[in-house]
């Protein structure tokens, strides 16, 4: 997950111009809330994940997922542009929903780790899914 941190730092402080009139944005790898996952997998299928988390502002849009694919183990969290605008709005309680699909290419089980966030020393939280592949 270190990987994600050193990712979320770079992602943060880079600023870019999406177009020519001079908007501006950065990343943010958000907190995973709740994920829907089947709770087996046939190999060589293919499953919708859905994973919900809290939008935080008007100027929070959803870019990509980060998703880091080490054996059968699966680290995943939601990556969102923040555009720089003045009228930005904090929401609250804006649940967000956002899918992907995923291909089974092996036996044995996955264990997909959901990004939560960081507890209060800085430490990696996950919501840890074990999926076994069944024939």
């Amino acid at each position: 997950m270190k990987r994600v941190l050193v990712l979320c730092l770079i992602l943060l402080l880079a600023s870019c111009s999406i177009d020519d009139d001079g908007t501006n944005f950065s990343f943010e790898v958000l907190p995973v809330e709740s994920v829907e996952i089947p709770d087996a997998f046939e190999m060589g299928e293919t499953y919708p994940i859905t994973i919900s988390y809290l939008r935080p502002s008007t100027c929070h849009t959803f870019r990509e997922f980060y998703y880091l694919k080490e054996n059968n183990e699966r680290t995943v969290a939601p990556i969102n542009y923040v555009f720089e605008n003045n009228d930005c709005n904090d929401l609250e309680d804006v649940l967000t929903e956002e899918t992907f699909n995923f291909i089974v290419t092996s036996n044995g089980s996955y264990v997909f780790k959901f990004w939560q966030g960081e507890d209060t020393n800085g430490e990696d939280q996950y919501l840890t899914i074990e999926v076994p592949v069944i024939e």
